[in-house]
């Protein structure tokens, strides 16, 4: 039995196959497994999230009911549980995010691999996939040279195609497609966006973060899409939490479109009346950035913001600066480089595989991960998703095997 890819969907399809008393040979192309796992937890491994069920799913959009079954089985708490079982302790963070007790994923992945070779488990690193032979052999090119595998069974955890440098670059795209299999085009999810700042916006608050505001949008279909929280001002536009919770629809938005125009609520907290009150009120002999900070606590970014997007005639019109200050208009030309982007979108579509995740057009390889036709935003929707897909491939090869083999 062969697992290609050494990442959580690969090592819990290995796990689940070790468990059925299968011997598992897992191949992967880097000098060592788990590096986008171990980057992925630089700042604090975010496992999975504590939110209802309901809420949960929802998370996982347009594939939310292809998920389902995975995540009922392999959902927070099962996930939290297999944790508790590699010894590693959890707690919920104040935003419901799920975390190790160390923060740090390395004492998990030391643990697992562990148990994994413990239980058989035989890694091949710097084994690269280049496709198949005639004979269906599975082909490996090695710093020795190529070198071939048959394996009666195989499941495909490649990864997506964002951080190529770790191992996920979308290589194995036309491999399945030369076998038959349609690929959605890889595309960017929780990624950045471009905006046209002027030279001083990008000089003077690149790297600042902008807090505690609500964005707003609509897409190319008329939905309105609304989230609160906040984002990161970059040299080449912008990134952080807020963005990248809407960039599936921002992206999909700009596909059909040429741009978005994202709107920020400055201060959600005052309603526009009061906003224009404050604005309007005399301000005597103090400057108009004096009195902004004064009467709203405007500063800093977000009166720089204000600036980018108003001219000085403009700032010293009321009603206008009120309305901006409620409003103020951020227009998005592009998202970022798939390779920048923190996941992916796109790839082995749902209705290529079966309901055991076995691609129906080649009996026997089955696919996991980020491989696979979704997205979720940052929050630990990733990840778990990633264990559950890997844990039913698994579990899907297992019984393919006791039926075929």
């Amino acid at each position: 039995m062969a697992i290609i890819g050494g990442g959580p969907a690969g090592l819990m399809a290995a796990e689940t196959l070790l468990a059925g008393g299968v011997q598992v040979d897992l191949y992967d192309a880097m000098p060592s497994v788990g590096r986008k796992f171990l980057l992925a937890g630089k700042g604090g491994l975010n496992i999975t999230h504590a939110e209802p069920p309901e809420k949960f799913l929802a998370r996982y959009g347009a594939r939310q009911a292809q998920l389902a079954p995975l995540l009922a089985a392999f959902g927070a708490q099962q996930l939290r549980d297999w944790v508790q079982g590699l010894g590693v302790e959890t707690f919920i963070g104040s935003s419901q995010r799920v975390f190790p007790k160390e923060m740090k994923a390395a004492p998990l992945l030391r643990a697992w691999l562990h148990r994994l070779r413990t239980a058989g488990l035989r890694i091949h690193v710097r084994h690269r996939w280049t496709g198949w032979a005639a004979d269906g052999t599975l082909r490996f090119a090695t710093p020795q040279g190529e070198t071939g595998v048959h394996a009666p069974c195989t499941v495909l955890a490649l990864g997506g195609g964002s951080w190529a440098r770790l191992g996920s670059d979308g290589a194995w795209v036309p491999l399945l497609e030369a076998r038959g299999v349609a690929v959605a085009p890889l595309q960017p999810a929780n990624c950045g966006f471009e905006v046209a700042w002027s030279a001083h916006l990008r000089e003077r608050y690149a790297g600042q973060p902008v807090k505690a505001v609500v964005a707003s949008f609509t897409d190319a279909a008329g939905t309105r899409h609304q989230r609160s929280g906040e984002f990161t001002i970059s040299d080449y536009g912008v990134e952080g939490g807020l963005i990248y919770a809407l960039s599936a629809p921002l992206r999909d938005t700009i596909a059909a479109r040429g741009d978005v125009t994202l709107h920020l609520d400055l201060l959600p907290d005052r309603d526009a009346a009061r906003v224009l009150a404050e604005v309007a009120h005399p301000r005597g002999s103090r400057s108009l950035t004096t009195h902004l900070q004064s009467r709203l606590g405007l500063k800093g970014i977000k009166a720089g913001l204000l600036r980018e997007a108003l001219t000085a005639a403009e700032m010293h019109d009321p009603q206008r600066l009120a309305a901006t200050i409620k409003a103020l208009p951020l227009t998005l030309t592009a998202a970022r480089p798939l390779d920048e982007a923190i996941s992916s979108a796109g790839g082995v579509p749902f209705e290529a595989l079966d309901e055991n995740l076995m691609l129906q057009a080649m009996p026997g390889v089955f696919c996991a991960g980020e491989m696979l036709d979704w997205e979720a935003p940052t929050g630990g929707y990733l990840l778990n998703a990633c264990f559950a897909s890997g844990r039913a491939a698994g579990a899907g090869a297992l019984a393919w095997l006791a039926t075929n083999c």
